[in-house]
């Protein structure tokens, strides 16, 4: 099991398999974190405040008899509970506490040798599906979907930025629906004559190409462009909206 290990000052996290800990140290031959820690595991707390504590181990430096030093870890492992319930934090109700006391394979650093771990677990975050994967999800063969917030630079085919979770969503949507097929189709606006220029074809192959570098199957798409030949508005637009809403990506549902 590979361990990457991120030290802030005295407090060390770890991540494995959706599984993180936090070690708390403590001063020599004392049971309540040193100040230090006391300081790291309150920021700590302060981010953390739905996890579930699983586990607390408890250990000491290799001075003093086994006997000693076993009662002083399962010392520490109480205070710590007692700090961590103070704050709010839950606990599993198959909470483990286990003092190794100095029975443990110890750091020749004896100050890192005296501490508690707390072993926890995150919630598992539910993904929020976006307007747009769920419009795809419910939508029918033969619908045209326009993407949203889908914006170009002025008179070429290059995306702008802020356009980057539109195609993440749609992205998304072809992951999950792996027999949706789709025909990109390329809109422009403010012109009374055709797209001589094609920019309307670019920019829906803009996208193709973007979903084929993700590693969608060409198969499942195509792309066109209408230039100004099918406006939501009538040309010429009455102000910068319906300019917006004429100058538009859409995808028409072909299969599913």
């Amino acid at each position: 099991m590979k361990w990457i290990i991120f030290i802030l000052f005295l407090l060390i996290s770890f991540k494995s398999l959706g599984q993180k800990q936090v070690e708390v140290f403590f001063d020599f031959n004392k049971d309540f974190p040193n100040q230090t820690s006391i300081l790291e595991i309150n920021e700590w707390i302060a981010n953390n405040k739905n996890v579930d504590i699983i586990k607390l181990l408890g250990y000491c430096d290799s001075i003093d008899t086994k006997n000693y030093n076993k009662k002083l870890a399962e010392r520490r492992i109480d205070n710590v509970q007692i700090l961590l319930e103070k704050s709010g934090l839950k606990f599993n109700k198959n909470l483990e506490k286990i003092a190794f006391g100095k029975d443990f394979k110890q750091s020749k650093i004896q100050s890192e040798n005296r501490k508690v771990t707390i072993f926890y677990t995150e919630p598992e975050l539910v993904p929020v599906e976006s307007e747009l994967t769920k419009k795809i999800k419910n939508s029918k063969v033969g619908e045209t979907i326009a993407l949203p917030n889908i914006y170009f630079f002025n008179n070429s085919a290059r995306i702008v930025p802020k356009s980057q979770p539109t195609l993440i969503d749609l992205r998304c949507a072809m992951e999950e629906n792996p027999k949706l097929k789709i025909e990109i189709q390329g809109h422009i606006c403010c012109q009374l004559v055709n797209d001589f220029n094609g920019i309307s074809t670019a920019r829906a192959k803009t996208i193709y190409s973007y979903l084929i570098r993700n590693k969608i199957d060409r198969t499942r798409m195509k792309y066109t462009g209408f230039g100004v030949s099918r406006p939501i508005h009538k040309i010429p637009e009455k102000n910068e909206q319906e300019e917006d809403e004429n100058r538009r990506v859409e995808i028409l549902i072909l299969e599913k």
